[in-house]
Parts: structure tokens; sequence; C-alpha cells
């Protein structure tokens, strides 16, 4: 599902410096389970870092996301004020942009609308969850914003890339592999139960029974090892979106927000609260 949007009459040209951005999401990757994926790609970029997720499941924390605002540190003794405004700095500087202020973000607090059309650039958007659709409102201020057909599709995501020469280039990437049933390749999860989220809160929701019994501790530790494998796969062809990404691209892989695999007897993300469902994996860099 692709929804092209209008460009406008006339886009600004890109102020010096501004570099290409990209913003890869592996939807529900828990910090520990990636750590333990060692994946070798990510950890080339940089570091590994533990962050906190602003949200439990994937729509607000994208729109947090696409406010500018990545997986937080949680300091000790800021104010929370004092931390957003250094987020919005670290914001310039992975753009390449010194002279980028909050004020510019203002009143639209949207970093695509800040991108296209106060500095210039090509924004493009490549999602796996149907929750994330172009009709919803983060499909806003992109040239390009399309449902991949199906979620787990990265190297569909990555064959779609186009890097201008003439401008530099957002892209954001929500990676669906890392996602319950965790499939990548032909395993398309068939066998696993059918529960909201993926499998349809919207598509199903007049279904007069989509409840499924609460896995065993075998079947928790084996999704959990399902997704540590995914991590592997995506990994690998992460190498590939380094390779083609112009030389000057900062990259920053993370999650969405984490997931539950039994723990204080809940499984998945959303209407919980725990720890492990906001620690999530964050790592960015330059590519040189």
């Amino acid at each position: 599902m692709t929804h092209p949007q209008p460009g406008p009459g006339v886009r600004p040209d890109p102020p010096a410096g501004a570099r290409n951005l990209v913003i890869v999401v592996l939807d529900s990757l828990r910090h520990d389970t990636c750590v333990e994926a060692r994946p070798r790609v990510l950890e080339s970029l940089g570091e590994i870092e533990q962050r906190f997720s602003y949200a439990t499941w994937t729509a607000p924390s994208h729109y947090n996301l696409m406010m500018g605002l990545l997986p937080h540190v949680a300091p000790a003794a800021t104010l929370a004020s004092a931390y957003y405004r250094q987020e919005y700095d670290r914001l310039a500087h992975r753009l390449g942009v010194d002279s980028l202020g909050f004020a510019q973000l203002l009143p639209d607090l949207f970093l695509p609308t800040l991108l296209r059309q106060h500095l210039g650039y090509i924004t493009n958007a490549y999602v796996s969850m149907p929750v994330l659709n172009p009709h919803t409102v983060l499909n806003r201020d992109f040239d390009r914003y399309e449902l991949m057909p199906h979620h787990h599709d990265l190297p569909g995501m990555l064959s779609r890339l186009r890097w201008s020469d003439s401008r530099p280039n957002f892209h954001l990437l929500n990676v669906g592999e890392t996602h319950y049933p965790y499939v990548y390749t032909d395993d398309d999860g068939s066998d696993l139960p059918h529960i909201s989220g993926l499998h349809g809160t919207v598509k199903r929701i007049g279904d007069k029974d989509d409840s499924t019994a609460f896995f065993s501790e075998t079947e928790l530790a084996e999704l959990r090892n399902r997704q540590v494998r995914s991590v592997g796969y995506v990994d690998q062809l992460l190498e590939g979106l380094l390779d083609a990404a112009p030389p000057g691209t900062w990259i920053v892989v993370t999650s969405d927000h984490g997931e539950l695999f039994g723990e204080d007897g809940y499984f998945g993300h959303g209407p919980v609260w725990h720890e492990k469902v906001l620690q999530v994996p964050f790592v960015e860099g330059l590519r040189r």
C-alpha cells in the first residue's frame, strides 16, 4: 500500500552540511534479546545502549519518534525540560545542521515536516505494522509512505531505498521481523496462535472470539529464542544498508518498545507496564 504525497510548490534548498538520516525501528525488540544475539553489524555502528521507550506499543511510540524524541536514557537529577532541549540539540548534530533550533520544530513538532518543508529533505517511510498504515496521522509530509505487503520484508524495504545526490534523504524503516511471531524468509508463523496486534486488532475487531490460551513456559522460552534469532537475520541484512548508504549518512537503529516473555505473567506489549517492555536497544553512528 503506497501513498505518495504531493510535494510543496517550492522546496527550500538544504542548509550547508545537511546529511542523510536513517531511523531503523526494530519493532518490539527488547534490549537484552538484542544484545544476546551479538549483532556484529550493529556493534560496528556503535555501542548498543539500553534506553527507554516513551510508550509501550507501536503507534504512540512512533509518534514520539517522529517528534524527534528517540528513546531516552533516564538521567538522574536532570530536569525533564533540560533533557528535551539536549535531545533537540542532538538532533541538530545528527542532521549536521548547526543552525537548527527548537523553534524551527514549532508549531508542528513533527520531524518529517521540519525536514521536508524547512530543510529541503526528501522523506520516505516503509512500515511493517498495520497500525502504522498510510491512512494514519503518521503519514504526513512524507514524499513516499508505504505499508509493506508482508510484515517481514526488510529485504523489500532495502530494495526500495533511493539516495538523491541533490538533496539529503530521510528514511524511516519500521521492521517487522522482530515482532511476533518473529519470522523471516519463508517462515510465516502460521503454526503459532493468532493473537491481536499483528494478526489483527483492526482486521478481527468484529470477531466474537479472539482469545488465546496463555503460553507455557516452554513456548515462552521458544518465542524469546525466535526473537533472538530474528535479530541475527536482521543484522545480516543491515550490512547491506550500511554498504548502500552514502558516506556521511547518520544511522539510528532502535526499537519502539520491548516485549514480555512471561515475566510477572505477561506476554507481549501494550496495555501493561513492565521495565522489559520499556527497555530497548539504541545504537547510532555515522556511515563513513
